[in-house]
């Protein structure tokens, strides 16, 4: 009944009306906002999850905020100072300014139609990780989507041990025959904090399964301000469009010009 391509433009979909119901919460947070005495980071820090007893104040904000739930942010997160611009090449919308002190590196993988980018800090101690799009055979499980991209960090921070697991959540939804799976982790390894979540979607009738993952990881001592400083406002950006331009099918034609925009094939 669907496609490869009317599961992409889904998941696509799917992860930015997340991301749009948050910022216009956000937007109308802040055009009522009194107070601005304390910083952002100084009033989160009573704060405490809904979902998870380990974790206060930022970190608890932040993991909420990873599983759809309202965040009580008073503004929206923005970068402070920025230098250079990451563009994907094969998906030239997934852009952003990007934080000063550092590089966007592409994920690009042909076989798996994986599309991404790591952005990590010049010292490599810091790495935030978003993967809207790829695809696995149909026996692929949210917990193998999950430890793949745990097994990365780990391997990236060169940590042999079995990391310390602060939150875990993990729900099924089912939509018009998609069944979505979505997961997430808190960790904390060696010195370093890092948040993992994944949605991975199985549509009935194909023998392949259709993920997007993102992680965020940095030294503990700093993670809180890396939340607010870095993390949050890298996830904002992606919501921003200046001209409104979709490509649901990745073929370099805008959805408003393309006669097929769910087949790259045609335009």
């Amino acid at each position: 009944m669907f496609g490869k391509l009317n599961i992409k433009n889904f998941i696509m979909k799917t992860t930015k009306r997340i991301f749009l119901n948050l910022f216009f919460l956000f937007t109308l947070i802040a055009c009522s906002k009194k107070d601005k005495d304390n910083s952002e980071e100084d009033a989160l820090s009573n704060y405490t999850s809904q979902l998870c007893n380990n974790v206060s104040g930022v970190k608890a904000v932040y993991w909420d905020g990873a599983n759809g739930l309202q965040m009580p942010l008073t503004e929206i997160p923005l970068l402070e100072n920025t230098e250079g611009q990451f563009i994907h090449s094969q998906y030239p919308y997934l852009g952003f300014p990007l934080p000063q002190g550092f590089t966007g590196y592409e994920v690009y993988d042909v076989q798996t139609a994986t599309i991404g980018v790591n952005v990590i800090r010049n010292d490599s101690q810091v790495v935030w990780r978003y993967v809207p799009t790829s695809t696995f055979p149909g026996n692929t499980t949210i917990t193998d989507v999950i430890d793949f991209e745990i097994n990365q960090l780990l391997s990236y921070y060169q940590f042999n041990d079995s990391p310390d697991v602060l939150c875990t959540e993990t729900r099924t939804t089912s939509e018009i025959g998609i069944t979505t799976i979505f997961s997430a982790r808190f960790i904390n390894f060696d010195n370093y904090t890092a948040l993992i979540w994944a949605n991975l979607h199985a549509v009935d009738g194909l023998n392949s399964v259709f993920t997007a993952s993102a992680v965020s990881v940095g030294q503990s001592a700093e993670y809180d301000d890396l939340i607010m400083s870095v993390f949050l406002p890298l996830n904002f950006q992606l919501l921003v469009n200046d001209n409104g331009v979709q490509d649901s099918d990745l073929d370099g034609t805008p959805d408003s010009q393309d006669n097929f925009p769910f087949d790259p094939t045609r335009q």
